[in-house]
Order: C-alpha cells, then sequence, then structure tokens
C-alpha cells in the first residue's frame, strides 16, 4: 500500500479480494465486541478507539492478519491464544487457515474490560 487509505473501507478494498471477506467478518467480530468502539486508520491500519483513545489495531499481510495488542487474559485463553500469538502483544491469523472470529471477539471483549478497569476510566 503506497498511501494511507482515508477509512477502513478504503483498506479493506486495498487489500487482495480474497482477504476482503475474512477482513470484513474481523471487523464485524470488533463491532460486536465493541459496539462503542469508532473506526479510524491510525500507523496505516484499520484502528478502533474506544473513548478516543487506541483500543485495537488490525492489519493484512500477504499470507496473514494481526491484530494488536492481545490481551491478558485467564490460563485458558492464554493457552488459546498461544497458536497465534506472533509477539507478546500480537496476534497473528494465518489466512489459509480457518480464521476464529470467535476468539478475535473474546480477545476485543478482553480489551474492552481491560480498558473498563483502567484507572483513569474510574472517574467517568
Amino acid at each position: 500500500m503506497t498511501t494511507q487509505p482515508a477509512t477502513v473501507d478504503d483498506y479493506i478494498r486495498s487489500v487482495p479480494e480474497g482477504a476482503r471477506p475474512v477482513l470484513e467478518r474481523v471487523r464485524q467480530a470488533i463491532r460486536t465486541a465493541a459496539p462503542e468502539a469508532t473506526e479510524t486508520i491510525s500507523y496505516n491500519m484499520p484502528t478502533y478507539l474506544l473513548g478516543g483513545r487506541h483500543l485495537v489495531h488490525l492489519a493484512a499481510w500477504k499470507r496473514h492478519l494481526s491484530l494488536y495488542p492481545v490481551p491478558a487474559g485467564d490460563e485458558a485463553f492464554e493457552q488459546e491464544i498461544a497458536a497465534y500469538r506472533a509477539a507478546r502483544s500480537t496476534a497473528r491469523f494465518p489466512l489459509g487457515k480457518p480464521i476464529p472470529y470467535d476468539l478475535i471477539g473474546r480477545m476485543v471483549a478482553f480489551l474492552v474490560e481491560e480498558r473498563g478497569r483502567a484507572p483513569e476510566a474510574k472517574g467517568r
């Protein structure tokens, strides 16, 4: 991608056609888990904001899809996400394999929950 897309729709249109339905389903999983989040483009990728702060970033690559950051979870969640963890705060989902949309939704729900527990959110 040579220029920054203006919207998430522009971003999705810019990726290979085969990845578009995957991105749309991930987008829906994020919207379902964080209905109050707003979409923007930040760091040249779809970004979801909650309360004006970055909640989660989404990026499509040639062979995989990445979500940033990965939230902390209980032991069962950590075991489930381990197969997709590419770095401490990055989850990588291969495009040639089934995408765990439900897991992505739970990741975002954990991020929303973490945001609600953040010290700056307590006074709101």
